[in-house]
Parts: C-alpha cells; structure tokens; sequence
C-alpha cells in the first residue's frame, strides 16, 4: 500500500464525512450514510484486504464520531467494518464485472442494505434500541438504499475519470 493510495482513500472518507455532515436528517434525525458509498467506491478501486480491512475501521470510526443515533458509535464501527468485507467478498466474486456501473450500483444497494441490517442489530442487541428493527429498517435503511444508490451512479463515474487522469494505481486503472 503506498502512500499516493492512502491519500486517496482518506479524501474518499473526508468527502463522505462531508457529505454526511452537510446532508440533513429526516425521519427523527436520521441520515443516508455518504460515507459508506464513498467507502463502497475505495474498495472498487483498491480491492485488497489491507485497504479493505483501513477503509472499514476508519469508515466506522468517523461515521460513529457523527452518528446522530443514540449510542451510534460502536454499531457503527462493527457495521462499516462487516459491511466492508462482505461488499469486499462481493466484488472478488464478480471480479470481471464489479466495475461496470450498473452492477457497482447493485453492489452498493446490496452493501447499503447489509450495512443497516448490522446496524440497526447491533444497535437493538448492544444498546436495546427502543424503536422495532422493522420500523427503523423501513423508515431509514430502505431509502438510505435509494439515495445511496443514487449518490454512487452520480459520483463514481467522476472519481473513475479522475483516476484514470490521474496516476493512481487502481483496479480500474489495471
């Protein structure tokens, strides 16, 4: 890992806390995650376990620092760093074809949906969340899933051309 990848990956995580932070909330504060797709789009483009496992931790770390969910900081950091690896196992099972637009924005809707469902778990089974799973997974992780999905076909794309200009090493570069 050097450290022109690193200063990549941090400005994906940087422009995601942004994005987080600047976005309001809706159904009782609650928030998309930004951080997560900008999360989804290192792993695309740095799919190794190292880059994996620091993208997960530090992305988990920050989005619990700003968590408006009581007691958000550690379901926070379990869920970015399951949801990492699992969206991880994703791409290296569709390794021909994780780059293409279309199947990048199924995995970011599969890995949007993976990570609410470990939140909102771990949430309920850490802390004993007070609302019902179903409710909050209705109410927060199912249109958390669209505008993910809408963020990352808008987003990826940019930051794809940006690297290719660039003289980054990446998976879409290779």
């Amino acid at each position: 890992m050097n450290t022109k990848n690193l200063v990549l990956m941090s400005l994906l995580i940087g422009v995601g806390a942004v994005l987080y932070i600047i976005i309001p909330g809706f159904n009782g504060g609650m928030k998309p995650d930004f951080m997560l797709t900008m999360m989804f789009i290192g792993i695309l483009l740095f799919p190794e376990v190292k880059s994996v496992f620091l993208l997960g931790v530090s992305t988990g770390v920050i989005s619990g620092l700003f968590s408006t969910f009581p007691g958000g900081f550690v379901p926070n950091i379990i869920d970015k760093s399951v949801t990492a690896f699992v969206f991880f196992g994703l791409v290296l099972l569709l390794t021909n074809f994780a780059n293409k637009l279309p199947v990048a924005v199924v995995l970011t809707c599969v890995g949007t949906l993976v990570s609410g469902t470990v939140f909102l778990s771990s949430a309920i089974f850490v802390f004993g969340a007070g609302a019902a799973f179903g409710e909050l997974f209705v109410l927060v992780v199912l249109p958390a899933i669209a505008i993910n999905a809408i963020a990352f076909f808008i987003i990826y794309p940019i930051i794809g051309k940006l690297v290719k200009r660039s003289k980054f090493e990446t998976a879409l570069t290779a």
